[in-house]
């Protein structure tokens, strides 16, 4: 039940945020506001940032699965080196979109 439920929850998210997205677009337009300027058509940062999180995820289960082998930790060693990792990975796009953004000035 809870899963079917999350994955409902989920669908219902990404619609809204398209909806607000669509309707903050038209309110520029309204407004004389060109909405292309605030895009950037060869901006990678988020797809750095997803890969970034989802390597440091791997790492985290990997990691986790070594605690659990090594140390008997069930399943707080998987929990703990997941959001570690994944905290790690966003922390380093973080620093990279910084440096790209120091060498653009």
């Amino acid at each position: 039940m809870i899963p079917i439920l999350s994955i409902i929850g989920f669908f219902v998210l990404i619609i809204y945020l398209r909806r607000y997205q669509n309707i903050e677009r038209m309110a520029m337009i309204e407004r004389g506001v060109d909405p292309s300027q605030f895009k950037t058509p060869g901006d990678a940062s988020g797809t750095l940032r997803f890969a970034l999180l989802l390597i440091g995820v791997g790492l985290g289960f990997l990691l986790g699965y070594f605690l659990d082998r090594t140390f008997d930790m069930d399943e707080v060693g998987y929990f703990s080196m997941l959001f570690l990792c994944g905290g790690f990975g966003l922390a380093a796009a973080y620093i990279i979109e910084e440096k790209k953004g120091r060498d653009r000035r």
